[in-house]
C-alpha cells in the first residue's frame, strides 16, 4: 500500500485546527511519526494500517485501565485519520522525563510494583475461564473489560538460548565475559504456567517509563503493543529499561516468585544479546548502537537471584 507522504508543521496545524499554536517534531519511527503540540500535548500519525488499529486499541484500553492502574496513562483529547485509513490521536502530554535520561528511586520501583501487580490482577485468565479464554481471543471478557487483546506466545528457551549464544559470539564484547554468558544461560528458566496469562504493557521501554524529580513513575506511555500473555515478559522489559536488580526488586513486591523473575531476566539477557548482534551485523540499522549496549548491560547486572 502507498502510504501518503508525512505531515509537516503547518499540515499539522491544520489537520488540528490550531493556527499559531507551536508544534515540534518529536520523532519519525516505523509506526508512528509524533508531535508536541504546545507545552501540553503530544500528537501521534499511525504510519500503516495495522498501526492504526493497534492505535485505536490502546486508546480504548487507556480508557479502561484509567483509574484501576497507581499510575498515570495518557488521556486522548481527541482522535481521528490524517489520511484515509490512518488514525491519529492527540494525547494530553503527562510530566517527567524519560526512564533513558532519569533513574528509577525506591518510589518509582514500588509505582513499577503496583503497575505489575494492577495488570495480573486485572488481566489475568485461569485454564478454563470462559470470559477470560474470550478476552484473549478477540471477543470480550470480563478479564479486560470490552478491550478485545491478542495473546501472546510464550516464547521457547531453548530455541531463545541457542540464538543468543550465536549472537554473542558474533558480537563479542569486551564488557561481556563470554564465560557469564554460558554460566548465566546454562540452565533454562522455569517454564511458564500453562494456560495462565496476564495483560501486558509488553514494550516496557526506557522512553514509554516517565520519571519524576524524585525517580517516581509519573506516566506508563504507549499500549499499541498490549497483550495477554506470561507476565515474564513486562519483568524483562524493566530488566532492560532500569536494570535487573530493580526490575526483580519491583517484581517481587508484586508478589511474582523466583520462578517468574528468573525467567524474566533470562528473556531480558537473551533479547539484548539478539539485539545487539542484529543491530551490528543484520537488518536493524535504526535502533541506536551505545543505546543497545546500554539496556546489554543493565540486563546482565548481578540480582540475588544469580548467586
Amino acid at each position: 500500500m502507498h502510504q501518503p507522504a508525512a505531515l509537516g508543521a503547518d499540515a499539522v496545524r491544520t489537520l488540528l485546527s490550531l493556527e499559531g499554536t507551536p508544534v515540534r517534531r518529536v520523532a519519525e519511527g516505523s509506526e508512528h511519526a509524533t508531535w508536541f503540540i504546545g507545552d501540553d500535548r503530544v500528537l501521534r500519525l499511525a504510519a500503516d494500517e495495522d498501526v492504526t488499529l493497534r492505535q485505536r486499541r490502546e486508546v480504548a484500553l487507556r480508557d479502561a485501565l484509567r483509574g484501576r492502574l497507581p499510575v498515570p496513562v495518557p488521556e486522548s483529547l481527541a482522535s481521528g485519520e490524517w489520511a484515509p485509513g490512518l488514525a491519529y490521536t492527540l494525547d494530553h502530554r503527562l510530566p517527567g522525563r524519560s526512564a533513558e535520561e532519569r533513574q528509577v528511586s525506591g518510589a518509582g520501583e514500588l509505582d513499577l510494583a503496583g503497575l505489575l501487580a494492577a495488570l495480573r490482577s486485572y488481566g489475568r485468565t485461569e485454564p478454563g475461564d470462559p470470559a477470560g479464554a474470550a478476552a484473549a481471543g478477540g471477543g470480550s471478557g470480563a478479564g479486560t473489560g470490552p478491550v478485545a487483546l491478542p495473546r501472546e506466545p510464550v516464547r521457547d528457551p531453548a530455541g531463545l538460548r541457542e540464538e543468543a549464544l550465536r549472537a554473542a559470539e558474533r558480537s563479542a564484547d569486551p564488557a561481556l565475559d563470554p564465560g557469564l554468558v554460558l554460566r548465566r544461560l546454562a540452565v533454562p528458566p522455569p517454564p511458564a504456567a500453562p494456560d495462565t496469562a496476564v495483560l501486558l504493557h509488553n514494550d516496557l521501554k526506557g522512553e514509554h517509563l516517565l520519571i519524576g524529580d524524585d525517580g517516581e513513575i509519573t506516566g506508563v506511555l504507549d499500549w499499541t503493543d498490549a497483550a495477554l500473555g506470561d507476565p515474564a515478559e513486562d519483568i524483562a522489559g524493566l530488566a532492560i529499561s532500569i536494570g535487573a536488580p530493580a526490575a526483580v526488586r519491583a517484581a517481587a513486591l508484586a508478589s511474582y516468585g523466583p520462578e517468574v523473575c528468573l525467567r524474566g531476566l533470562w528473556l531480558a539477557r537473551c533479547d539484548t544479546l539478539v539485539r545487539l548482534a542484529e543491530r551490528l551485523h543484520g537488518s536493524d540499522d535504526d535502533s541506536p548502537l551505545p543505546l543497545l549496549r546500554t539496556q546489554r548491560r543493565r540486563a546482565w547486572q548481578l540480582t540475588p537471584l544469580d548467586l
